[in-house]
């Protein structure tokens, strides 16, 4: 797992993708705190993370979108598939090289809490409770985007598939607002990722938000292992 992570990861930084999507993250994320906190002069970033969950979701696509498409499209995956390596592993390195890709713009963005103290208290245990749902998030993500790029060969096609998706869950969030009574609200509230993102924002952690976002990218990452199952034997 640690050979394709660093493969991977390398990969990342010898190609446009981890500079576009670390630009173009950091561009908005950074432009929204500068209007929303340092013109304003507000401590509350609870508008920026409500943008950086948007932006999350419009550009984790650019992160996944290669990570297996290429290789059925150079037809290395071959390699991979035949070589003495557990799928899991190979799974979990892509997965580990285009979260810490993310991490690392993320990091970028903890300077926020030390400049905000300059116009107030920041309130610490909502900040810390973004920062794990914003992760948590970006997980499942990157975990959906895995499974689509496994699907095809076509970098578009797999880029198409996982913003689609991703735009669905935002879908279902606005539907689960909209419909406040009866089974189908109940449904659509279980599996809504911005409603459980809400706890975090007041820095309320509860296990289950924690458990369900670790399930749904498991499943994803299941899923993907076993599409890759599928073609090692075909």
């Amino acid at each position: 797992m640690l050979a394709v992570y660093k493969r991977e990861l390398r990969a990342y930084f010898t190609s446009p993708l981890g500079y576009v999507f670390c630009g173009a993250f950091l561009l908005v994320v950074n432009l929204v705190f500068s209007i929303a906190n340092l013109m304003a002069a507000r401590s509350d970033l609870v508008d920026v993370f409500g943008w950086m969950l948007v932006v999350l979701t419009f550009t984790t696509f650019i992160l996944t979108m290669r990570l297996f498409s290429e290789e059925l499209k150079q037809k290395t995956d071959q390699l991979l598939l035949t070589a003495p390596i557990k799928l899991f592993s190979l799974v979990m390195g892509k997965f580990f090289s285009a979260l810490t890709v993310f991490l690392l713009a993320l990091l970028c963005t903890l300077v926020w809490p030390l400049i905000i103290s300059i116009y107030g208290a920041p309130n610490s245990p909502a900040i810390a409770g973004n920062y794990i749902a914003i992760v948590a998030i970006a997980a499942v993500y990157i975990s959906i985007g895995m499974f689509i790029s496994s699907l095809t060969e076509n970098q578009f096609v797999a880029a198409v598939g996982a913003l689609g998706v991703s735009l669905l869950f935002m879908v279902i969030d606005q539907v689960a607002t909209a419909v406040t009574s009866g089974w189908l609200a109940s449904v659509l509230q279980w599996i809504s990722l911005f409603g459980r993102y809400d706890n975090f924002t007041r820095g309320i952690f509860i296990f289950t938000d924690i458990v369900f976002y670790l399930s749904l990218c498991a499943i994803f990452l299941f899923l993907t292992v076993r599409v890759l199952e599928k073609k090692r034997w075909a």
